[in-house]
């Protein structure tokens, strides 16, 4: 009987204990309903209810706090806070509450007072100084949050303990130097930060920051042997293109900690890629000099400080034959030594290419990759690229069946992948160049559904281009002239592309090609860098053929020139908007749209 009546009892509480916590429940979200609906009278009577039954649940007496602030019951409201403060003295969070209410209260150093009390209150443990400091973050008291990570770290004996939050907290205030300063501090303390450092200083530094950081930087590698400095100002450098300056550092890193050079080849891909030839040719020697044979990257350091030296001399057609002759020796040296087979493939292409394109020994070059082509075990997309660029040799010599039989075969075993899309925009390129252009046509219009971009548009621009100005009617005398100036400039026989081109003006004045013979000389000066030429010749085809098919063309170069080597933004921002404005239809509004954003400084995926 005993038993059953304790039962009884037991099953009676705990039903009690839910029936309170379902009441409970229930007038806290009317609570919250009221809250957020800003009835901040309805919300702060069951708030205050509910802080009446459960007095240390701080979510009830926070938002009781928020709506007696709200109602601006200020003497109400304190005594709230000093009744809590007399129950839990030691939670730092009632003295930041306390602050907020003598803020409200225009009482600015009765505020600073209890901030100063929950700093100073605040226990010896990493938790409760983040806890304190995020809760002054969160509403944007950075100076205090400041306060509390220094004072954290003289709890803790440990200067570095909070460096990166303080790093973070300066970066908020906008203190690049203290932000720097202490981003520093914690990269000290902790190596595997650099990655993370990298990211916040190329995100938020400004272009004139990088100086205050090199010369931090510059100091504590005096005061230190911290690799990660070093590390870190040779990436500053290559920030700002100084690939010269971070280089000697990557050279010093490379030495001091007996590394393979990993760091200076991907430095000197950088360069390349900035077109700082000099410096990557230098850091591409460095490797050979100084790591020899065995290393992982001689092969490649080899084979790319001669790419350099080649875009270096032939980009922009600004050289001499003893330049040419001295880079055809290199060539030929470094295939000596290491012999013509699949893993020299690519420095036999490009010795081809220095041959045909630059010394004009169409033969030798054709040789080459005829050797090439027979070579043992060569992958099927480098014998593709052979295959493709000899055909290119064989046009230029004149050969027309033996290209167009090489295109052919690459188009077959390729089909629908980019390299016999190439190919087969080549085959038909071939019959524009020798004069069938009904039939290259044709092929040009089933490539403008081409997969490559590139493809496409060059496809759509040429298949539009003989119809814009192919007269069945008539000779086709005209544009038999034009095309043979676009093979001349295709074999870099500058000279004799613009005598044809003259000659073209002159017998056909009245021709619809006008803006094509302009277009064309501009794209020879563009290759011979001589770049304000070609801007006036891209500027007459925009002002003088408006409604031509080379306007949006003209323009979408001219900008080009204007952004990448005439240093003009604004200039250029300007044409792309003209682009994408006036000439919406066009395959370049897309890009030009993108281009204008970015110089505008948008935020561009």
């Amino acid at each position: 009987m005993r038993s059953r009546i304790l039962t009884l009892m037991a099953l009676t509480a705990v039903v009690f204990s839910l029936s309170v916590s379902v009441l409970q429940a229930q007038d806290l979200n009317l609570a919250n309903q009221y809250y957020n609906n800003g009835e901040f009278e309805k919300a702060a009577a069951l708030y205050g209810q509910l802080l009446e039954r459960d007095e240390r649940n701080d979510a009830f007496f926070n938002r009781y706090v928020e709506c007696l602030l709200n109602l601006e019951r200020y003497d109400e409201c304190e005594k709230t806070i000093k009744k809590q403060l007399r129950k839990a003295p030691e939670n730092v969070s009632l003295y930041v509450t306390y602050g907020n209410l003598f803020e409200r209260m225009d009482k600015t150093d009765e505020a600073n007072a209890q901030y100063q009390r929950a700093i100073e209150k605040m226990a010896p443990d990493y938790a409760s100084v983040n806890r304190l400091a995020a809760l002054f973050m969160s509403s944007a008291k950075f100076d205090w949050a400041t306060q509390t990570y220094e004072r954290g770290s003289q709890l803790l004996k440990d200067p570095n303990r909070f460096a990166f939050n303080l790093g973070e907290l300066y970066r908020r205030k906008g203190d690049p130097t203290k932000m720097i300063e202490y981003y520093l501090n914690a990269l000290n303390a902790d190596p595997g930060r650099l990655p993370t450092i990298q990211t916040l200083l190329a995100r938020y530094l400004a272009p004139s920051d990088f100086s205050e950081l090199q010369t931090q930087l510059y100091t504590r590698i005096q005061e230190s042997e911290n690799p990660d400095y070093v590390e870190l100002l040779a990436w500053s450098f290559v920030q700002r293109k100084d690939f010269k300056s971070a280089l000697r550092q990557y050279k010093a890193l490379d030495k001091r900690l007996d590394e393979n050079g990993q760091r200076i080849f991907n430095l000197a891909g950088d360069a390349a890629d900035a077109k700082d030839y000099e410096t990557a040719i230098a850091a591409y020697d460095y490797l050979v000099a100084e790591k020899g044979q065995l290393n992982p990257f001689f092969f490649d350091a080899k084979r790319e400080a001669m790419e350099c030296r080649r875009k270096k001399i032939t980009e922009g057609f600004d050289y001499t034959e003893e330049d040419l002759k001295t880079l055809e020796t290199e060539y030929e040296n470094f295939l000596n030594q290491f012999g013509r087979g699949k893993q020299t493939a690519t420095i036999v292409m490009q010795l081809a290419d220095l041959e045909a394109y630059y010394i004009h020994n169409l033969p030798k070059a054709i040789a080459l990759l005829e050797g090439l082509k027979m070579t043992p075990g060569l992958d099927r997309n480098t014998l593709a690229r052979t295959k493709i660029n000899l055909a290119d040799f064989y046009l230029m010599h004149g050969d027309r069946w033996e290209s167009t039989l090489l295109y052919s075969q690459v188009d077959k075993e390729f089909k629908e992948e980019p390299l016999g899309q190439e190919a087969r925009f080549k085959n038909a390129r071939l019959s524009y160049f020798t004069g069938d252009f009904q039939w290259s046509q044709a092929q040009f219009d089933v490539l403008k559904a081409s997969t490559s971009k590139l493809i496409a548009n060059d496809a759509l621009d040429l298949s539009v281009f003989i119809m814009d100005n192919l007269n069945l009617d008539t000779t086709a005398e005209a544009i038999s002239l034009y095309s043979g100036a676009e093979m001349l400039v295709f074999q870099n026989r500058f000279e004799e592309a613009f005598l044809k081109l003259d000659t073209l003006r002159s017998n056909f004045p009245e021709h619809s090609l006008q803006d094509d013979i302009l277009y064309l000389e501009a794209q020879i000066y563009e290759k011979k860098r001589d770049y304000p030429k070609a801007a006036a010749l891209y500027q007459e085809v925009a002002d003088k053929f408006k409604d031509d098919i080379r306007a949006d063309n003209s323009l979408y170069n001219l900008a080009q020139l204007y952004e990448f080597k005439m240093n003009d933004p604004e200039k250029a921002k300007t044409l792309y908007e003209k682009i994408f404005m006036d000439y919406s239809g066009s395959v370049f509004a897309v890009d030009a749209r993108k281009r204008f954003r970015i110089l505008r400084g948008d935020k561009v995926q």
